[in-house]
């Protein structure tokens, strides 16, 4: 009975004393570690209280905030467990789709290009064909042929005129003539159709806004060489209309001023509608139909082959730097020297002028590489054709912003030309509701990569420092294409598909805004900012006027009161919006000054319709100028409508319309010391900030070749040339 059973017995109680003597000499060795856990489990006793609700867990880290509503810190907790993302973050990889296809490109280099010194030559020398190919493309676009009899035509922007806007011209216009008898030949750039003034510009009593600054023409059932066109009217913009260039490729011709013309048409030709004008003004232009001249805008062309080597070279690459930096070296130099270039002289000033610019454009382009995202977002990326369309792809239309994004009706962010501008405050409107719903759809992607709460600080910096710049006194915040390229970059920082697109539209932004307008400043004071819009100046009150009509002579007259302050020191009087009266007040200011204006009959036998506008002038300088009055030809007088029409000239921002081609620089301008300077005159170009003149050489047909004198001097960003003139007949010098 007690055999095995008891024996089975005996050796389990053998083993378990054995074991518990084991386990006693462990734990009581000096080296070994003290089991707490299991002593303290044998301490514990058993809790019959009931848990600790959680909110009240919750309430013990908010002791301090205890004046703030529970809801509220329940949200913000909440809201801050959100934002640390997944307890696993993922980071974001793009998977190829139809991967054999997109990594196609990589195997062939694999194939035939195994060994890495073989794949540099063929890098470098890559981009030396690319070089030699736009360089070589663009020299053939600068080659017009000669006109003959006016030699080579002259490169003159969208917004050259023969006149210059306001008073600019001085009493009389004198300051921009010859009137007729004169003329140069011109090559115009391609787009010069969408080119227009951004302020009201007064053309008798009609306000332009919005549109090409084309006055007259031939009307649309007449042939183009009835084309005749007021003095003021955008030259390339009138030479489209008229048919003598094309919007697509611009052209060269030759314009011929023919003096004093009545009765401007108003058509639409062409793609441009030009403005009506019913009465006189003492310079008109036409267009010289019988001249053969050859030349040809190859924007496109230079477009099309840095499009086309961008991509194969975002096919063949992987590398993120050898892939970023020559797109935006490339990027770069086409929109500078192509698609949008800025105002030029000629091409040694325009290489002068963007090599300034390129320098730090590429420090800056290597902080977006190296720590705004951009290296992250390209590493490891293999989708090529996917890199090609979505990044490259969205870059070209970022940087070709003149011509993908023109049809949005903002052309600044400022509240002025919001108000003014129709259809801006929509369009405003639509792009917030686009960039919020970016703005969420990136929050998720940070967030499911647990790196949302750094870019919130970031951005959170970046909010501050805007708000800092729009409570800052006396400045206005500018929001260029380059700034909101830096301030929306870092939110791009991830391998996405969108983020892909995004960031490819920004670094075009960036590209565009710099090499078209260069590093303009985030803060601008108020008077950078007007412009040539309405200086809300006071306006002179115009009494009754005073009008005797004869048979042959009509005489009206008028009178003003006293100017409203001692700044305002004198009036300026527009008749046809030609100057024909400016005089300073007396120290007696007692006695009331006045204007008699008097008119004969045409040539017709009839009076023509005549507009005044009246303003104060402040040394040389104008300012704004009263809505015109009528004068019509039955010597009926219409007052003119309250508030101002007429604009201040542009300062130190440039003047609208860009320039005016072969007058004479009246001294005082916006920039200069009056006193320290002499009158100068100057050929061609008004534009940018400051002035920049190109040396014309003139020859008229028949005569002699002009003699040149050139004088250069400076002031203030200010670049002239004096060009004097030898008349054929005359002995002394005229100046054209």
């Amino acid at each position: 009975m007690g055999g095995p059973s008891t024996e089975v017995h005996d050796v389990e109680r053998q083993e378990s004393t054995i074991a518990s003597a084991s386990a006693t000499t462990i734990v009581e060795h000096p080296d070994a570690p003290i089991d707490d856990v299991v002593h303290v489990a044998e301490l514990e006793e058993p809790d019959s209280r009931p848990p600790t609700p959680r909110f009240i867990q919750d309430e013990s880290s908010w002791k301090r905030w205890k004046w703030v509503p529970y809801p509220v810190r329940r949200f913000t907790i909440a809201v801050g467990r959100w934002t640390r993302g997944p307890p696993i973050p993922q980071d974001f990889k793009i998977k190829p789709l139809f991967p054999q296809i997109q990594h196609a490109p990589i195997a062939l280099l694999d194939k035939y290009l195994p060994r890495r010194a073989h794949r540099i030559w063929l890098y470098f020398g890559y981009l030396a064909v690319w070089l030699i190919t736009f360089i070589l493309v663009m020299r053939s676009g600068l080659v017009a042929t000669e006109v003959e009899g006016w030699g080579t035509p002259i490169p003159i922007g969208c917004g050259n005129a023969n006149w210059i806007s306001g008073n600019g011209c001085g009493l009389d216009g004198n300051d921009c003539r010859p009137f007729s008898g004169s003329g140069f030949a011109f090559r115009c750039p391609a787009n010069c159709a969408s080119y227009q003034v951004l302020n009201p510009r007064a053309v008798g009593d009609q306000e332009i806004i919005y549109q090409p600054m084309v006055i007259g023409g031939p009307s649309n059932t007449s042939s183009d060489a009835n084309a005749v066109y007021r003095g003021d009217s955008f030259i390339c913009g009138a030479a489209i209309h008229a048919g003598v260039i094309t919007d697509t490729e611009g052209g060269c011709g030759v314009v011929n001023l023919i003096g004093t013309r009545s009765n401007f048409n108003s058509s639409t030709r062409h793609g441009i509608s030009s403005i009506s004008f019913d009465s006189y003004f003492p310079l008109s232009f036409t267009f010289d139909n019988a001249v053969q001249c050859a030349s040809k805008d190859v924007r496109w062309s230079l477009l099309a082959i840095s499009v086309v080597f961008s991509t194969f070279l975002a096919l063949f690459t992987t590398s993120p730097a050898l892939f970023y930096f020559p797109i935006f070296t490339g990027l770069y130099w086409t929109v500078a020297l192509a698609t949008d270039p800025p105002n030029y002289q000629d091409i040694p000033s325009l290489l002068s002028l963007e090599v300034g610019r390129f320098l730090p454009a590429m420090l800056a382009g290597w902080v977006m590489f190296d720590k705004m995202g951009i290296r992250r977002t390209l590493t490891g990326l293999t989708a090529q054709v996917e890199k090609a369309v979505l990044w490259l792809g969205a870059c070209w239309v970022g940087a070709l912003t003149n011509h993908t994004f023109d049809f949005i009706p903002i052309q600044r962010l400022t509240p002025h030309d919001l108000a003014q501008q129709p259809g801006a405050r929509a369009a405003l409107a639509i792009i917030i509701i686009v960039l919020v719903v970016i703005f969420v759809s990136q929050v998720w992607f940070f967030r499911q990569e647990g790196r949302l709460i750094s870019h919130l600080k970031l951005y959170a910096i970046f909010g501050v420092g805007l708000i800092i710049c729009v409570l800052l006194p006396n400045l206005s915040l500018r929001i260029h294409h380059y700034i909101l390229a830096l301030l929306l970059l870092p939110g791009t920082s991830m391998q996405t598909r969108p983020s892909l697109l995004y960031q490819g539209l920004l670094v075009g932004f960036f590209v565009n805004g710099i090499a078209r307008w260069g590093w303009d400043p985030v803060l601008q004071t108020a008077y950078a900012l007007q412009g040539d819009a309405q200086l809300d100046s006071p306006l002179p009150e115009i009494l009754a006027p005073v009008i005797e009509l004869g048979k042959n002579l009509s005489t009206i007259t008028f009178s003003w009161g006293q100017s409203p302050g001692p700044e305002y020191d004198g009036i300026s009087v527009l008749v046809n919006d030609v100057e024909r009266y400016r005089d300073y007040f007396s120290d007696d200011l007692n006695i009331a000054p006045n204007f008699t204006w008097s008119r004969q009959r045409g040539d017709v036998g009839e009076f023509e319709k005549e507009y005044f506008r009246f303003a104060w002038m402040s040394g040389s300088s104008s300012e704004d100028y009263t809505k015109a009055g009528v004068w019509d030809e039955k010597g009926q007088w219409t007052e003119m409508q309250p508030g101002p029409s007429k604009l201040k000239r542009r300062g130190a921002d440039g003047w609208e319309g860009a320039g005016f081609i072969g007058h004479e620089m009246p001294g005082g301008k916006p920039g200069f010391e009056v006193g320290k300077m002499r009158r100068k005159r100057e050929i061609d170009v008004w534009e940018g900030e400051g002035f920049i003149a190109h040396e014309v050489k003139v020859k008229r047909p028949g005569g002699d070749k002009a003699k040149r004198e050139i004088d250069v001097w400076e002031g203030e960003g200010f670049i002239a040339h004096e060009v004097k003139v030898k008349r054929p007949g005359s002995t002394l010098p005229r100046y054209s």
